[in-house]
């Protein structure tokens, strides 16, 4: 069932991006080069109703929506951090010539 949620396109990229704090969709699509913003938009919910993000609508005009890690979330960090830290030991030199051409597919 881990698997199920961390193997997800886009889930640990996203979920490293929201590790810093609250962002907003926009800042999301910035930060991750190539996601479409439908397919941000399905993560997101995905995430949502996994109870791994939340989401936090103000009422203002225009309406500003932020999206957060909930502790469920949060508690993924240490296995991206596992995971940058195996890439980095077993996979150096093969992680900095990829890293070049497709950096979303590196964690490490």
């Amino acid at each position: 069932m881990t698997a199920d949620i961390v193997c997800g396109k886009w889930t640990l990229l996203l979920v490293r991006e929201l590790s810093e704090g609250r962002s907003r969709f926009c800042e999301l699509e910035r930060a991750l080069a190539g996601i479409s913003p439908r397919t941000l938009s399905l993560r997101l919910r995905a995430l949502e109703e996994q109870g791994i993000v939340e989401r936090h609508t103000y009422p203002e005009v225009p309406p500003r929506v932020e999206y957060a890690l909930t502790d469920k979330g949060l508690a993924l960090l240490p296995i991206i951090d596992d995971m940058r830290a195996y890439g980095e030991e077993w996979l150096g030199a093969e992680c900095a010539d990829r890293s070049g051409a497709d950096s979303t597919l590196i964690i490490a």
